[in-house]
């Protein structure tokens, strides 16, 4: 599906440098960062009703997760 954004330039020069660097479209880029972003809102907001240390604690994994797959690129 093609969709047209507005996006800080400052953003897209990491996604255009991210996708050089890897072999990868910006296409591909996007939507793996669309991904990750709105899987890591779903976990958190499916324990937003419970305990906001268990938020919390969820949030710095997903964080973690983040920062490991990123530096396996």
């Amino acid at each position: 599906m093609k969709t047209t954004l507005s996006l800080d330039e400052g953003l897209m020069r990491q996604v255009r440098v991210r996708a050089a660097r890897t072999g990868r479209t910006q296409s591909d880029i996007l939507e793996e960062a669309l991904r990750e972003g709105l899987g890591a809102v779903g976990r958190i907001r499916a324990v937003a009703n419970g305990d906001e240390n268990e938020a919390l604690g969820i949030a710095s994994e997903v964080v973690h997760e983040i920062r490991s797959e990123a530096g396996r690129r």
